[in-house]
């Protein structure tokens, strides 16, 4: 069904500003070869070159000679005819259909393959090609990806342009028109290019071409070599924003690629160490791809970058096994990083286990690995010290027991104990305050809450963690504690802090949060306008008024870029309802529930709001549309005896 709400009306209306400066536009890797050989060797097999690719015989892994795979009842098979690609699978509505393979995506390791269902849907296939051993597998062989769920490989969830294209792409853009529910997606080029990381390359072959010609006004934000400011040269912070964009966990403010470079804050609002992301110590728990795990390390603090490890252009680790580490953690040290210790850390006077096993490599006490997608392992980049003590006392992992089994948490406790007498062991560490909250807030775990919120000794992102946690006791917070976080120096804390107060009952909030509007940074303006949804405050000047518009059109213009999440349906049923626009609230959540049957918040919105206004036989109709969905939800079993079916 179409659906439209009073967000995409007013986004018709205001149309689309166009800027009349002279821009570089992309030109492709390949134009990058001729001057810059051995870096484009070294990226053209690279994950990034991989990422995303025509299905030509070169590119495609998988066994395409009419093989079979059988998952859940149903029998997959892949063929090859002349030179197209094609799977057979269940399209979402209980019969066989035939998919051409429109591209593939990453070599190992595994291969995906993604089909077009229609309207420009471009869907990711949850069987994929093992790469390592050569066999096709299903992704989430535990989860019921079946029809007619959220999760099935046609739905939302699976969807490529909206969810996995921007960080497999360069320069995308998704155009997504909500109201044919369309995709016109495009790329300046597929896959991760030298202009994903550069910037868009034709000031830069201008400047090539002729640099005695070269005038660098001509162009909007280049260089004196035409090159876009996408990072600084050894600048840690800088080249941690480069990359950090792809790898985190975050939800994207806008549709589209943001020009490389550009500010993090500005274009998303990272996930901070949540319940089912991370492990209550800060352990990377679901697949959180890197960044908010290395933010807690101390080599993050000390300043070490990317391509300290990883090779810029292969992506490749610069040395092999212990090398890796050894090239900093040595008794010479490292002189760009001087509070290292100066010691011999490859030897069995500090790890316990025999040279060149598994337990003498580094990475194996200090970065543990889990495996996301059957086979794909990550590596948690905390890089934090073994801590044993802390599986005694809560549902936390520790490196010993991950290989050592058969022995209990206090065994290893005492181990490192005996092993290392002069380090300090059993500290206070914050899971112990994060976590009870699972549980409860009390008194006491607010206290010790807005106690790590300001700390300025801790990582940023677990003093932001520590306020988010706090969210169910919003109600019951006192202002005063909160608002010297809205001036925090780090936009994560400031967000926190600002989404306390946004969900508080208080009357005064949009008072107290007038100032954030005029935040530098974007995701902290996006929080704080969320107290103005419902009212302005009386005393405002007029230049405020004006600041309230202007924020509350980039909100606005946010949730309409992501249109085609479920999840922000949510949110614009929930704003529809406090703006009293009972049909554009039905329209979102109806989408919501279209676009995953199993949400079940908005089918229970949908069956009040139609009981609210009357709509009594309508809501039971909503209602029995959800149970069919949702066979096993009490809730709704409940709700609809209360209605008398």
């Amino acid at each position: 069904m179409k659906i439209i709400s009073f967000f995409i009306f007013l986004y018709i209306l205001s149309g689309i500003a166009s800027s009349a400066e002279k821009s570089p536009k992309y030109t492709g890797s390949s134009t990058c070869e001729s001057c810059h050989q051995v870096q484009y060797m070294a990226w053209s097999n690279s994950h990034h070159s991989w990422a995303w690719r025509r299905p030509e015989s070169a590119n495609v892994l998988g066994d395409f000679n009419n093989t079979k795979f059988g998952h859940a009842g149903f029998t997959y098979r892949f063929l090859k005819e002349s030179e197209d690609y094609y799977v057979i699978a269940d399209n979402g509505e209980d019969k066989t259909e035939r998919f051409r393979v429109h591209s593939v995506v990453g070599v190992t390791p595994l291969q995906q393959y993604l089909v077009e269902t229609g309207r420009g849907h471009l869907q990711a296939l949850d069987v994929a090609w093992d790469s390592d051993n050569n066999r096709w597998y299903h992704l989430y062989p535990e989860e019921d990806t079946s029809a007619g769920t959220g999760m099935h490989w046609t739905g939302s969830y699976k969807n490529w342009n909206s969810r996995c294209a921007e960080c497999h792409a360069t320069d995308y853009q998704k155009n997504y028109d909500p109201l044919n529910n369309r995709y016109t997606s495009h790329q300046a080029e597929i896959g991760v290019g030298c202009e994903a990381c550069h910037g868009p390359g034709e000031a830069h072959l201008s400047w090539a071409n002729e640099p005695e010609k070269y005038v660098t006004n001509t162009w909007k934000g280049t260089n004196t070599k035409g090159l876009t400011a996408a990072y600084l040269r050894n600048n840690a912070e800088s080249e941690i924003n480069l990359c950090a964009g792809c790898h985190s966990r975050r939800e994207p403010i806008s549709a589209n690629s943001p020009e490389p470079g550009s500010y993090y804050d500005n274009n998303y609002r990272l996930s901070l160490l949540s319940h089912g992301l991370y492990f209550p110590d800060g352990q990377i728990q679901d697949e959180v791809y890197v960044y908010g795990s290395f933010l807690q390390s101390k080599m993050y603090e000390k300043g070490v970058k990317c391509s300290n490890c990883h090779d810029t252009h292969s992506y490749r680790l610069k040395a092999e096994g212990n090398a890796l580490c050894t090239q900093c953690h040595n008794h010479q040290g490292n002189g760009l990083f001087p509070s290292l210790n100066k010691k011999n850390y490859d030897s069995t006077d500090h790890h316990f286990h025999q040279l060149g096993s598994e337990g003498a490599e580094c990475i194996e006490c200090h970065m543990p690995e889990r495996h996301y997608m059957v086979v794909d392992g990550r590596r948690d980049h905390s890089f934090r010290i073994p801590r044993p003590d802390l599986s005694e006392k809560m549902d936390v992992p520790n490196v010993c027991n991950n290989c050592h089994q058969d022995k209990t948490a206090s065994w290893a406790k005492e181990e490192i104990a005996k092993r290392h007498p002069k380090v300090q062991h059993n500290t206070n560490h914050f899971a112990e305050v994060f976590n009870p909250t699972e549980n409860r807030i009390d008194y006491q775990s607010v206290k010790q809450h807005l106690e790590l919120a300001n700390d300025q000794k801790l990582p940023a992102i677990i003093r932001a963690t520590a306020l988010e946690r706090l969210f169910p006791a919003a109600g019951k917070l006192d202002f005063r504690e909160i608002e010297p976080l809205l001036t925090d120096d780090n936009a994560w804390v400031r967000t926190a802090a600002a989404n306390l107060i946004v969900y508080s009952p208080h009357t005064s909030k949009a008072q107290i949060l007038i100032p954030l509007l005029n935040d530098s940074v974007r995701s902290v303006r996006l929080e704080a306008i969320k107290a103005f949804l419902e009212t302005t405050p009386e005393k405002v000047t007029f230049s405020e008024r004006l600041m309230i518009k202007k924020v509350m059109r980039e909100y606005q213009q946010s949730l309409l870029d992501k249109a085609d999440f479920p999840e922000i349906q949510m949110v614009i049923g929930g704003v529809a309802l406090t703006k009293r626009n009972i049909p554009a609230a039905i329209s979102a959540f109806g989408q919501a529930v279209e676009l995953d049957p199993q949400l079940i918040q908005a089918w229970v919105m949908l069956a009040r709001i139609r009981a609210a206004v009357g709509e009594t036989s309508e809501a039971k109709q909503m209602l029995k549309k959800a149970v069919e969905a949702n066979p096993d939800n009490k809730e709704l079993m409940q709700m609809l005896k209360n209605f008398g079916l």
